[in-house]
């Protein structure tokens, strides 16, 4: 058997040129380059070998998960994607199919290998995923190899579960996946994320255009620390990088702001970060709502320190040769000018945070003090069983326009004080249990600036000046979206 082969990764994405100016060029010269690739050998893939698991759950690429030795999993996914399952099936049958297939154009095939230097760099825990080529007489994959003959597909490990800890996480205790950690986030108040290890892992998402970062693209591994446990982010999934999809007029009109504005092209400056991040908009207000400006600005210049121009080459180096010599300069120079930016970028990116940001207690009985120190600051902190600090972070009224507080369960309290002529408008949500709010704070040049919304019985409200009273009858105000159901 040979040892590798040259292949073409999407030979039916070649198009002519007045179909790529009505639907893009994207990166289909490097889907129909020939490559030289290794062929996937399930014997030498890997010390120890793999045997055929699951096949995956995902709606486009075809995935199976891959069993290595002592416990240890191993994701085989497919480059190519196919979008039929995720259309909705009155038109799975029509054109829209093959316009949605063809936009996988737009994904750089190669572009998830080079990211591991870059991660590893920027001190961001990652998968080191590997490409292949399956032969077309591969049955080693057992009942479902024919869903992979012929194809390309990369292999990456899976971090799941003790037994896939490696020794380049640490001091790890577990992996766990996003799904687990924000169950036990609102369960009990010393399981928290690692909140600045999560911002410098956006940032290079951000950095990298990699603008599909949904709650389901990360796992955790976990650290004990301080009495607490922390939950540092492993991205996974690096689909999107480098992503190129508005250069024809089609695409172009799908990407505007007010269509699709998620999907944002790779270029030497940043297009859009409200875009860019919109994916990632849920698990971004859970897991960084403790981070500051300041915070953002450091991380930004120390991801600028780390991320050298040797790094950089290193990594475009990556590619396969006859990728690299159509693309590396150009992804280079993008990665240069996008780098030097990156202040810039997270200021706007936080900015964009910090416009409104959820504090979320857990079902242990919480402690909400809120002070309106000046006009211009709030401080907001939690405290936990044995006064156990959980949360603190002061608030600017110029970036801040809304603080939402959430007491889930058991029996919170919520108090306020603070005499300032200007502030930030503060909701409450209680949750199910008896509740206590005490605003003892007024702000004089508004006429309200706190809001309460509960059930109207079984609680306690002692209501200031600024106090407005939204309890009411029914319970859906309790409601409180954990895990992105």
């Amino acid at each position: 058997m040979a040892d590798s082969a040259r292949i073409v990764a999407g030979r039916h994405y070649r198009a002519n040129a007045v179909y790529n100016l009505f639907f893009g060029r994207h990166y289909r010269h490097l889907w129909t380059t020939p490559v030289t690739l290794p062929v996937l050998n399930l014997q030498t893939a890997v010390p120890g070998g793999l045997q055929p698991g699951k096949l995956g759950g995902g709606f486009q690429s075809t995935s199976m998960t891959l069993l290595g030795t002592n416990g240890r999993e191993y994701a085989l996914r497919t480059l190519d994607k196919d979008p039929y399952k995720t259309l909705p099936r009155v038109l799975r049958s029509t054109f829209v199919l093959n316009l949605v297939r063809d936009a996988t154009s737009a994904i750089n095939p190669y572009g998830a290998f080079v990211v591991p230097p870059l991660a590893e760099a920027a001190g961001v825990l990652h998968t080191t995923p590997r490409p292949f080529y399956i032969r077309a007489d591969e049955a080693d994959l057992g009942e479902n190899s024919a869903k992979f003959q012929g194809k390309v597909a990369l292999l990456e490990e899976k971090f799941e579960g003790k037994s896939n800890l490696i020794p380049a996480f640490g001091a790890a205790q577990d992996l766990e996946d996003s799904d687990d950690v924000l169950r036990i986030r609102y369960q009990n108040p010393i399981h928290q994320f690692d909140q600045l290890a999560f911002a410098r892992a956006r940032l290079l998402d951000i950095w990298l255009g990699d603008w599909d970062r949904h709650e389901g693209q990360w796992q955790w591994a976990s650290y004990e620390q301080q009495n607490r446990t922390l939950y540092r982010p492993i991205p996974k999934d690096r689909d999107q990088v480098f992503y190129r999809f508005d250069d024809g007029l089609v695409p172009w009109l799908v990407s505007r702001p007010f269509i699709v504005g998620k999907l944002r092209t790779f270029k030497p400056q940043y297009e859009s970060i409200n875009g860019l991040v919109k994916n990632a908009h849920f698990i971004d207000e859970r897991a960084l709502n403790e981070v500051t400006r300041t915070q953002f600005h450091k991380l930004a210049l120390e991801l600028q320190s780390r991320l050298t121009d040797e790094v950089i080459d290193a990594a475009m180096h990556r590619l396969p040769a006859p990728v690299y010599a159509q693309e590396g300069a150009r992804l280079s120079a993008a990665l240069h000018a996008r780098r030097a930016a990156l202040p810039a970028a997270a200021q706007a990116y936080y900015k964009l945070l910090a416009s409104h940001v959820t504090v979320v207690g857990t079902d242990e009985s919480e402690r909400f003090v809120v002070q309106r120190l000046t006009d211009s600051t709030t401080q907001v902190q939690v405290y936990g069983p044995k006064e156990f600090l959980m949360y603190t972070r002061t608030f600017r009224t110029a970036e801040t326009k809304l603080i939402t507080l959430y007491g889930l369960g058991e029996e919170d309290v919520f108090e306020l004080s603070g005499d300032v002529t200007h502030g930030i408008r503060v909701n409450i949500f209680g949750g199910p249990n008896r509740d206590e709010v005490i605003d003892k704070s007024h702000v004089r040049h508004s006429r309200k600036k706190t809001f309460y919304y509960d059930t109207r019985s079984g609680n306690t409200l002692e209501p200031g000046p600024s106090t407005r009273d939204r309890t009411r009858k029914g319970v859906e105000m309790h409601a409180y979206d954990r895990e992105g159901d």
